[in-house]
């Protein structure tokens, strides 16, 4: 009895019951994925949209339901557009095919020579590759990936846009219903929520600008140079750029990749290419962004890093991009726990800078 009513059992039961906690609802975020990621990324999405309908609400008196509807249909049409001249572009590398594939073959030649690849003249580019590097069943899996991905976008796209307007229109009662449901702690979940939309808002709203200057970056890097399809490279380079470290590495290479196939034999742009969009990837990325930033999100690399590796496996590439996010929803609501503020440190920078901070301010 002793044993049980001593602080240090209790939170070694709290900790072990919440380690089990984790990992189930790991397991069913993975089994339901797609129910639970249309709903996660329409509650970002709202998050993101709210600051713009609280200044229309404010400035021009429309009623906050016209404004959300307003802002949703809107996005809604803003990305049906983008997707449509993306799904252009991608028909015209398919459509452009035959005259990269020859290209790729002298390529693939010169690889095969210094690696000692078996290699067929008489067959084509995807039959070689398929018989040295084995490449079927990636190419099958993919194939099939990509053509699940493009039937379901649009539903998908439509999901989260009506969940985003409904979300959206309830918020406006956020404040009397913490009021009246936490009446014991409603300072400290009206801080926690606060925290939270702040922090969310904050990280999209600077990722975005920082992935569209990328993007637009590259696209004028690409199109200057006579690379084919440039809108593809400038949108790869703004999505990707939400996967910290790995996402500017991933649309670089590419991009370079595809440089090359189509400049080959003259390396002089596919060498531009290189250097310009790694220059612009690391003074956005590395410089630019977290002078913008500032500290306020204060999430460790290693944590980011652990972050993509959890929720890219639960959530593949969805769970990649929203990985920093829900990584500091977490860390808020860490912070605000008694048990779990450990948690909150380990997954911070430097305590002693997080302490001078709150000082300073």
């Amino acid at each position: 009895m002793d044993d049980q009513n001593n602080p240090g059992y209790t939170k070694m039961i709290f900790y072990l019951i919440l380690f089990l906690s984790v990992v189930l609802a790991g397991f069913l975020l993975k089994t339901i994925s797609s129910v639970i990621i249309p709903v996660v990324l329409s509650f970002i999405l709202s998050l993101v949209l709210l600051p713009i309908i609280k200044k229309v609400n404010l400035k021009t008196g429309i009623p906050w339901v016209v404004s959300s509807l307003t802002i949703v249909i809107l996005f809604f049409v803003a990305l049906l557009g983008i997707t449509s001249i993306l799904v252009g572009s991608l028909s015209g590398i398919v459509a452009e095919y035959p005259k990269y594939e020859s290209r790729f073959m002298s390529i693939f030649q010169l690889i095969a020579q210094n690696l000692d690849f078996e290699i067929d003249n008489s067959k084509s580019l995807i039959q070689n590759l398929w018989t040295s590097l084995k490449v079927r069943e990636y190419a099958q899996k993919t194939a099939v990936a990509l053509s699940s991905g493009v039937i379901s976008f649009s539903k998908t796209l439509f999901l989260i846009s009506i969940m985003s307007a409904f979300i959206l229109i309830e918020m406006r009662l956020t404040k009397r219903k913490i009021y009246y449901a936490f009446k014991d702690n409603r300072e400290k979940v009206s801080r926690i929520s606060h925290q939270i939309v702040n922090q969310t808002v904050r990280y999209v709203s600077i990722k975005f600008f920082i992935s569209l200057s990328t993007g637009v970056l590259s696209f004028l890097t690409t199109w200057l140079l006579g690379l084919d399809f440039p809108i593809v490279w400038g949108f790869l380079a703004f999505i990707m750029n939400f996967i910290p470290i790995f996402g500017s590495i991933i649309s670089v290479g590419l991009t370079t990749l595809f440089s090359l196939i189509q400049f080959y034999p003259n390396w002089g742009k596919t060498l531009f290419i290189l250097i310009f969009l790694t220059a612009i990837n690391m003074i956005l990325g590395n410089i630019l962004e977290p002078r913008i930033e500032g500290k306020n999100l204060g999430i460790s690399p290693v944590a980011i890093l652990i972050s993509l590796s959890v929720w890219g496996y639960i959530w593949g590439f969805t769970g990649m991009l929203l990985a920093v996010p829900l990584t500091v929803i977490i860390k808020i609501i860490c912070e605000n726990l008694d048990y779990m503020k450990g948690a909150a440190i380990f997954l911070g920078n430097d305590p002693r800078q997080s302490n001078s901070n709150k000082t300073a301010d």
